[in-house]
């Protein structure tokens, strides 16, 4: 006999979105467990003998789908834009499902995007206990000073508190522009956390682009295209999040 799971768990794992967002369509009062409303989290249910609807609709399971895109610059991360700008989904030619966004790249950042319909894994890989790392080349007005760079290397205090520490290295020095490029690799997920790191050291962020998460990184895929992650990538950033997890906690 299966064991009950936690329904915020079900519905994650059924696509319907992160853990996290489950909770607070849980919470909201738009989950249905066998025609009775749910609104307190922690209640269980068996999907193979449960009804379970959101928003009136049952939930059907879903062939689970991983994306890995090369987003461009003026693009947004969301599956739908209330204005009407380009949002990732539209570079989606071909995929059926409901896929959402792993974490987030801003409107004016460019490079890999993970998207899935499996809200397990974007919780996995996006949960801030997990610290699963992401590289980016960051081009800045200014070359900064080593010492700017040790800066972020041990942490830097930001308006929402200190920054774990960072790994930072020149990538590119363009004296002509006074324009300097830094691969930094940061393990966090801020709200534009990269530009408010540089911007802490007076260096204003002009370009920027997300060039590695965990071990995958763009290598040929051309910018606005994406392509399916194999289930030996899938796994490999499954076990780099736990592992770092396990790190972390000690």
């Amino acid at each position: 006999m299966k064991a009950l799971e936690r329904l915020q768990k079900i519905l994650a794992q059924a696509g319907i979105a992160s853990r996290r967002k489950c909770e607070e369509l849980i919470l909201s009062g738009a989950v249905e467990v066998n025609g009775e409303k749910v609104t307190t989290l922690g209640v269980k249910a068996d999907p193979a003998v449960d009804t379970i609807a959101v928003n009136g609709r049952p939930i059907k399971g879903e062939k689970k789908i991983y994306v890995m895109m090369n987003k461009l610059k003026g693009v947004i991360t969301s599956a739908k834009d209330p204005q009407g700008r380009k949002t990732v989904t539209d570079f989606l030619p071909g995929i059926k499902e409901r896929v959402y966004p792993v974490g987030r790249l801003d409107y004016d950042t460019e490079g890999l995007l993970l998207l899935t319909n499996d809200g397990e894994f974007a919780n996995l890989l996006t949960h801030p206990k997990h610290h699963v790392p992401k590289t980016y080349h960051a081009t800045v007005k200014g070359v900064p000073h080593g010492s700017a760079l040790e800066q972020l290397q041990k942490g830097i205090k930001l308006e929402d508190g200190m920054t774990a520490p960072a790994e930072v290295e020149y990538h590119d020095v363009d004296t002509e522009k006074n324009e300097a490029t830094i691969t930094i690799t940061i393990y966090e997920g801020r709200n534009r956390q990269v530009r408010r790191m540089f911007e802490a050291i007076n260096h204003k962020v002009i370009r920027l682009k997300r060039v590695r998460f965990g071990e995958l990184t763009l290598q040929t895929l051309g910018r606005g295209k994406y392509r399916h992650l194999t289930p030996q990538e899938v796994d490999e950033l499954k076990s780099e999040a736990m592992k770092t997890h396990k790190v972390h906690k000690k």
